[in-house]
């Protein structure tokens, strides 16, 4: 296996474990993430959300297939079920996760998943509705990055 796999293999490891911290330490102090609902989040902030996700985790399953990478680039899809805990929905989201690497570690790490099935899982009838729209996309971005502040500034607080 590959060490850029093995590393890939790790971090999900340690999010199937909510170890923010192992995560953490997989991903170069440069690193640059973006998924559909946290697009371009660099360094310290990437870290955080991964933290911020695993804390408030109660019942998060992950279940990672194949994972392929040379000394650049790597590949993986990844599926999360989770209870969504602003509406109590249950969510079962397919990802594709693409990776580069620097240094041994992540450098950049770009999550692809379908905006619109999410909504309609997380959301109901209304991610039905509008999942679709760049408002609803919008919304959900403003509220997430929102959520990211004020865990930040509650990591500072300690």
């Amino acid at each position: 296996m590959h060490p850029n796999a093995a590393l890939v293999e790790r971090f999900y490891r340690a999010f199937q474990a909510r170890d923010a911290a192992a995560m953490g330490a997989c991903y170069h102090p440069a690193i640059e993430f973006s998924d559909p609902v946290f697009p371009g989040l660099r360094g310290r902030e990437a870290g955080a959300m991964w933290a911020m996700l695993c804390a408030r985790a109660q019942d998060l399953a992950i279940d990672l297939g194949e994972v392929h990478a040379d000394d650049a680039r790597g590949r993986a899809h990844w599926e999360a079920r989770y209870t969504f805990s602003p509406t109590g929905r249950r969510v079962h989201n397919a990802i594709d996760a693409a990776f580069e690497f620097r240094d041994g570690l992540i450098a950049r790490h770009v999550d692809r998943f379908g905006f619109w099935r999410w909504a309609r899982q997380a959301l109901g009838p209304a991610g039905w509705a509008l999942g679709w729209t760049p408002m609803l996309r919008s919304r959900v971005r403003s509220q997430a990055r929102r959520g990211l502040a004020a865990f930040l500034d509650a990591q500072r607080a300690r």
